[in-house]
């Protein structure tokens, strides 16, 4: 199973396979055919309370990570997160995210728990 965290706006390449937008809002400033995004499972993306908590530097990213798994849990995001694991199966699969440190984001979350 392949699943790799990306920027969104780094420029799409031929080993992303399908490749998943994890952020709930629309990234500024890029287009929808620049982005070139598959899938928007926005259930699977931090509830906005939790968002604006982190970014407001509250916690720390292993209390965030906490947190974000226990929202995870509830049905719709477990479907999906299911239904990514079935496109990881079949081939890779790409999140794609805007913030500025992916491997401190929401998306390296739900890449170890694809993974």
């Amino acid at each position: 199973m392949s699943v790799r965290v990306r920027r969104v706006y780094e420029s799409p390449e031929p080993e992303d396979g399908v490749r998943v937008l994890v952020d709930r809002l629309w990234p500024r400033g890029l287009s929808k055919d620049a982005a070139r995004v598959d899938e928007w499972p926005k259930a699977i993306t931090p509830s906005t309370e939790l968002r604006r908590w982190y970014h407001a530097g509250e916690g720390s990213y292993e209390e965030f990570a906490r947190r974000y798994e226990a929202e995870l849990a509830a049905p719709e995001a477990t479907e999906l997160l299911d239904h990514v694991r079935e496109l990881a199966a079949k081939g890779p699969v790409t999140l794609l995210t805007s913030a500025k440190t992916p491997e401190e984001s929401h998306a390296a979350v739900l890449a170890r728990l694809l993974g």
